[in-house]
C-alpha cells in the first residue's frame, strides 16, 4: 500500500517569510528593544546606571559565544537566558525581575523590511483546504510564544493551530532529530507520511532525511546553485535515494507537482 501524506513541516524564515529586503542594522534593532528592557529595569530596581549602550554589547557578546558552541553542539541558544544573563553580569539585581516582564519589554516583533512570500498563503489555504496538517519548526533562539507574534502580524499564525517549535524550546538545533521528532509527535505522523519545507541543505533537508522524512529545499537568491549542486551530490547514498528523498523549488507553486510523485492520490486524501 502507498504510503499518505499527512503533514508539511515548513522552517520559518526565509522558507515563510523573506528576509531580504531588512536594511536597517541589526545592532539598531536590537538597541531599539534593549531600551524597552533598560527601562523597564530601571522601573523595578532603580538602576539608573544601566545603559543601554552596555547591555546591547554584553548580550551581543554572550548571544555570539552562545551561537559558537551551538553550532559545534547543536544544543540550542536560549534567547530569555541570554538576556537574563547579560543583565546579571551587569550586576542587575535579576532576582527582583520578572523573566517574563523582561521579555515584554524586549516587546520582539515583525522585522522591519520582511514579508511574507507571496507564494506562501494561497498554497497553505491549499494545504489546509485538502485536510493536510501543517507544522513549524524553527532553528530560533526565541521561544516560539515570542515568534509567534510574527506570525499572527504576517497573518500566518491560524495556518499552524497544532506544530509550532522553536529550538529554544526543544533544547536542539536542526539537524539534530530531537526538534524533528518532536514535530511529528506534534502532528501525529509518521516521517514517512511528513514533508520538511526549508531553505538550508544541511539543517534542514539533511535533517529531516536523516529521521526518515522527505524533504524540499526552497530555493531563494544567490544560494540557489549552490542548494542545487548540494542535492546533486552531498547526500551519501544510491543516487535513486536521493531522487527518492529530496526535491528543490523556487516557489510553493511548484510544490503540488512533487507532492504528486511522492504521494499519488494526496489531493483526494488517498494513499
Amino acid at each position: 500500500m502507498a504510503e499518505q501524506l499527512r503533514g508539511l513541516l515548513f522552517d520559518f524564515d526565509d522558507t515563510l517569510v523573506d528576509w531580504s529586503g531588512v536594511r536597517l542594522p541589526w545592532r539598531e534593532i536590537e538597541t531599539a528593544r534593549l531600551s524597552g528592557v533598560r527601562d523597564y529595569v530601571q522601573r523595578k530596581t532603580g538602576a539608573n546606571r544601566l545603559k543601554t549602550s552596555a547591555l546591547l554589547e554584553v548580550y551581543l557578546q554572550r548571544t555570539r559565544a552562545a551561537w559558537a558552541e551551538a553550532r559545534l553542539s547543536l544544543r540550542a541558544p536560549h534567547m530569555p537566558s541570554i538576556l537574563m544573563g547579560a543583565l546579571e553580569t551587569l550586576d542587575v539585581a535579576i532576582e527582583g525581575l520578572d523573566a517574563e516582564e523582561v521579555i515584554r519589554a524586549y516587546d520582539w516583533n515583525v522585522v522591519p523590511g520582511t514579508v511574507v512570500f507571496p507564494d506562501v498563503p494561497p498554497a497553505l489555504k491549499m494545504l489546509r483546504e485538502l485536510g493536510i496538517k501543517l507544522g513549524i519548526v524553527t532553528n530560533a533562539s526565541q521561544p516560539m510564544s515570542m515568534r509567534d507574534a510574527e506570525l499572527a502580524a504576517h497573518g500566518l499564525l491560524d495556518f499552524f493551530p497544532d506544530c509550532r517549535l522553536a529550538a529554544a524550546d526543544i533544547g536542539y538545533l536542526k539537524p539534530h532529530a530531537r526538534i524533528f521528532a518532536c514535530a511529528l509527535e506534534r502532528m501525529g505522523a509518521a516521517p514517512a507520511e511528513t514533508v520538511f519545507i526549508g531553505d538550508n541543505p544541511e539543517a534542514d533537508i539533511a535533517g529531516a532525511n536523516a529521521i526518515g522524512m522527505r524533504a524540499v529545499l526552497r530555493l531563494n537568491g544567490g544560494a540557489d546553485q549552490d542548494g542545487e549542486e548540494w542535492l546533486r551530490a552531498a547526500t551519501p547514498g544510491p543516487m535513486q535515494d536521493r531522487l527518492d528523498s529530496q526535491r528543490s523549488l523556487h516557489s510553493l507553486r511548484e510544490l503540488p507537482a512533487i507532492l504528486d510523485e511522492w504521494y499519488p492520490g494526496w489531493r483526494n486524501g488517498n494513499a
